[in-house]
């Protein structure tokens, strides 16, 4: 951790609130800023290395104006691409985003060879792929962040449920972000009670749908913008679990490799994270209904692939 660097690309309320998190818990040496706006995170990175002087934490925020700046990174954190605008397609956001992955990381390849990347962007899944594909980097260095973010909105949603607990309570999904989740409520507990100790099945069954569309709902109340405190806490918790090398154990989204029956395909599975990026994929035991979930999950990834794949985009 002595002297670490961690780069964020996209300093957008994600990527910004990534940053002030880790330095507010002095995780590393050094936070790197890249934005296109680059006077606008020139005033976060000041606003932030103070906070951390008012916390009395040692991290210091600076900015990059230039990929080429932002060097010698052991992670980085990308959030940097398009939201989806009206009349935006599924395929269009995807190739949008796509190009601006292949571009960032094709730049970290040559300035930050070492580093491990966490990749934010969505559709997440579609992006860890091209990150994998585009650098040629082993898939234990490109990590997605989703599932650590699902598992805490399926947490504060049990907790409203049940009225006790908070902070207690450990929810687990896995399979990809959003409506292909797959629950897994018997590895869900309330101080080590199992959620299906608890609640029915249709309470269970409730709170899976209300964690679904949870970034929908915030979306709906903010109006302009979508979620970003869950999701930069979630993506800070991995790249702190990493420069810690804790070995703990979070659903992250990897490449597949004969895991869970699947291969060439990225989904959300637990995985022990450490200095190595994904130390281990763990297998866990799932039942026929969420084999039947994770199976949809990873057809519904292998649409996005085929899409990347019929536009040429990998040999452009």
């Amino acid at each position: 951790m002595k002297g670490s660097r961690v780069g964020i690309v996209g300093a957008g309320n994600v990527g910004a609130t990534v940053a002030y998190s880790l330095a507010m818990r002095g995780v590393c040496h050094e936070i790197i800023l890249r934005d296109n706006k680059i006077e606008r995170a020139k005033g976060m990175a000041l606003d932030m290395s103070q906070a951390a002087n008012a916390a009395r934490m040692h991290t210091v925020v600076s900015v990059a104006e230039d990929m080429s700046q932002l060097t010698d990174c052991d992670v980085i954190v990308i959030t940097a691409g398009s939201p989806r605008l009206p009349g935006m397609s599924r395929d269009d956001l995807l190739m949008i985003n796509a190009k601006i992955m292949k571009e960032v990381v094709l730049d970290i390849k040559k300035y930050s060879p070492n580093a491990i990347l966490i990749p934010v962007s969505n559709p997440l899944d579609a992006m860890v792929y091209t990150a994998i594909k585009e650098t040629g980097w082993d898939r234990s260095r490109v990590i997605g962040m989703a599932g650590i973010l699902d598992s805490a909105r399926m947490a504060h949603f049990i907790y409203e449920k049940v009225g006790y607990g908070a902070g207690q309570i450990r929810a687990s999904v896995m399979g990809g972000h959003g409506d292909d989740m797959v629950p897994l409520p018997r590895f869900s507990t309330i101080a080590g009670v199992p959620l299906t100790d608890l609640l029915s099945e249709d309470e269970i069954e409730e709170i899976v749908d209300k964690t679904r569309h949870g970034g929908a709902e915030i979306v709906k109340y903010l109006q302009t913008g979508s979620a970003y405190y869950a999701p930069a806490k979630a993506a800070s918790i991995m790249v702190e679990a990493i420069l810690k090398d804790t070995k703990q154990i979070f659903p992250c989204a990897v490449m597949l490799d004969g895991e869970y029956g699947y291969s060439d395909v990225v989904s959300g599975v637990p995985v022990a994270l450490g200095a190595n990026g994904v130390e281990k994929i763990i297998e866990i035991s799932l039942n026929e209904k969420q084999e039947k979930q994770f199976a949809r999950s990873c057809t519904s990834v292998q649409s996005l692939i085929d899409t990347l794949n019929k536009n040429n985009f990998f040999g452009a």
